[in-house]
């Protein structure tokens, strides 16, 4: 069985704890099952085959943004197996020449974590970006419908995909989180709109899911952990129990993304 995780944060070893620990506090204190590394991230997914990770971190400033990308950078050298998506923040001064550095770097999108980055996702200041973005046929993944927030509601994703038809917009958590009925009346309707599984399944949201998959193109739905998170063996034994057809699985876990990636800039 061929896998791909679509959402794994990686972390330098000199903050790896606190960026965990945040991640911890951010959820109610919730248990963390790995650290933050990319070792522990190919050691967890191994176990059950991963063959690719989508490995990202967010920037909560924007004096963040170059060095987090450049540490993406450095560990996609290293690590063949993974892809790296860059970070952005809406006051970075000039988007476009970061994203640029990054597409000329390998990297096929971004990801965005409105709520940790205290952003709108549709603040008309991150434009700049999204139009950056757009025009290189990348992608954005962004932590979508937590009801703590208003940064990331499914009808802001929403606004974003429809100001930018040409972007491809991933809403993680099934693209809604605790949010689920809302991003099904809009968002999940928006023919550049994927989701990924992850922080869901395990959240008491398998009903939700379910609900959602009945409705959603079968060919946007991508496997994923939120490593560290969560453990890759898992997670995936809550997607089977979700009970799709043999060849839905594989194109969950591992198919839809491989022909979404294969799509992108190059």
């Amino acid at each position: 069985m061929k896998i791909i995780d679509v959402h794994a944060h990686i972390f330098p070893q000199k903050v790896e704890k606190s960026a965990v620990r945040a991640i911890s506090e951010f959820y109610f204190d919730a248990p963390m099952a790995h650290r933050g590394t990319s070792e522990a991230l190919i050691a967890s997914g191994s176990r059950i085959g991963v063959e690719r990770y989508l490995v990202f971190s967010a920037a909560t400033v924007p004096h963040q943004v170059e060095s987090i990308n450049t540490f993406i950078m450095g560990e996609c050298a290293k690590h063949p197996e993974f892809m790296g998506a860059g970070t952005m923040h809406e006051d970075y001064p000039e988007p476009e020449a970061e994203i640029e550095r990054i597409c000329r770097a390998g990297m096929r999108g971004i990801k965005l974590h409105p709520d940790f980055q205290h952003f709108n996702v549709d603040d008309p200041k991150m434009d700049r970006a999204y139009a950056a973005l757009e025009e290189r046929k990348m992608f954005i993944i962004v932590h979508t419908g937590d009801r703590r927030y208003d940064f990331s509601h499914p009808n802001r994703v929403a606004n974003v995909a429809e100001r930018f038809p040409g972007l491809r917009v991933i809403a993680a958590h099934f693209g809604g989180y605790c949010q689920w009925a809302v991003a099904r009346e809009r968002l999940l309707k928006l023919p550049n709109v994927y989701i990924d599984t992850s922080s869901t399944l395990g959240m008491d949201g398998r009903g939700e899911a379910l609900k959602t998959l009945e409705m959603i193109d079968p060919t946007h739905v991508f496997f994923a952990t939120d490593f560290p998170m969560w453990d890759h063996a898992e997670e995936l034994e809550r997607v089977k129990s979700l009970g799709l057809s043999d060849a839905m699985l594989e194109d969950v876990l591992y198919n839809n993304f491989d022909r979404f990636y294969a799509g992108l800039c190059r």
